[in-house]
């Protein structure tokens, strides 16, 4: 149904923790969308009242460093840790998550009916820094 692919579905926006924008090389980085819920748009064709629902069943997360994950799940806050990688250099990166929604409607409040085609929104690119951390030790002077 081409009026699936037109009507504009949100892209998943891209939650990094830890935040700030900053993570560290290989530190266990979490990601997570809050886009889990089924959108729905009416629309009017040829004088008839169509209802089009988006369920997002799949994520395709891309993390800025060639490596990719697919997941049927939105991922979770911290500590759920659902959806984690690890970036092995110090440099910028643009992780994303890109979502696949099946799709149905239904014609003036008949019987759903499938669109067979699934859709792929991708998303919005963040930018991610993974910086180096060397462990320092510390004199603790002054301590009695």
């Amino acid at each position: 149904m081409q009026e699936f692919r037109r009507l504009g579905w949100s892209p998943s926006g891209l939650v990094v923790q830890p935040p700030g924008g900053e993570t560290l090389v290989n530190f266990e980085t979490n990601f997570f969308t809050g886009n889990d819920r089924t959108q729905q748009r009416v629309v009017t064709l040829l004088g008839y009242r169509v209802v089009i629902e988006a369920e997002p069943v799949e994520y395709r997360w891309v993390f800025g460093d060639g490596e990719t994950a697919t997941t049927s799940s939105p991922g979770a806050a911290y500590p759920g840790l659902d959806v984690t990688h690890s970036y092995g250099a110090a440099e910028r990166f643009a992780p994303r998550v890109d979502t696949v929604y099946r799709g149905r409607y239904r014609v003036d409040g008949g019987a759903w009916q499938t669109i067979t085609e699934p859709l792929t929104v991708p998303g919005e690119a963040v930018g991610l820094t993974a910086i180096e951390a060397d462990p320092v030790l510390v004199s603790q002077t002054g301590y009695r």
